[in-house]
């Protein structure tokens, strides 16, 4: 039996797509900071087997940091908590393997007969998701969030560290 809760935080996108890179721009940052021995990040980058793969390796609550489309101001930090038993509302077809969207990496652990723990989605209102130019930078929005995402991220983890440790008392 463990201590204390796992928590993984996950940074997915595509670097060369502009504000795609939102996630692993978000994933880089939190690596160079000091969190607590339970929080693991990664950038997953596209890497959709491998963040199935890590979901299902026994994390009590799993934070997917990616761009996320939902009509705001780009920049808007969102925080969304999917329901895993609720995908087929969410989306109607099954996940492949070249779509890394929180939703089809969901369908994939699902399909692998995974059962993620906790899930939260800390999104971001993207302003472009390709760049002509070839340049690899985020947009003067989103850059703007990455510092606001990260905050949430981290009051988020304490939250959930905070409610574990009242749950053993």
């Amino acid at each position: 039996m463990r201590n204390s809760m796992r928590i993984l935080i996950a940074g997915v996108g595509n670097i060369f797509l502009g504000d795609d890179a939102f996630g692993c721009e978000v994933a880089r940052r939190l690596m160079q900071r000091s969190l607590p021995v339970e929080v693991c990040v990664n950038d997953f980058g596209t890497s959709v087997y491998d963040l199935a793969y890590a979901m299902m390796d026994g994390y009590d609550a799993t934070i997917l940091v990616d761009t996320t489309s939902r009509g705001q101001s780009p920049g808007t930090v969102y925080l969304i908590e999917p329901v895993f038993d609720e995908l087929d509302k969410l989306v109607g077809v099954a996940g492949n393997a070249h779509s890394m969207t929180p939703v089809n990496v969901l369908q994939m652990v699902r399909s692998f007969g995974g059962r993620p723990g906790k899930l939260y989605l800390v999104g971001c209102e993207p302003a472009t998701l390709e760049n002509d130019a070839g340049d690899l930078e985020l947009s003067e929005s989103v850059e703007a969030a990455v510092p606001r995402a990260i905050e949430r991220i981290e009051s988020l983890i304490k939250e959930l560290l905070a409610a574990d440790q009242n749950a053993k008392i």
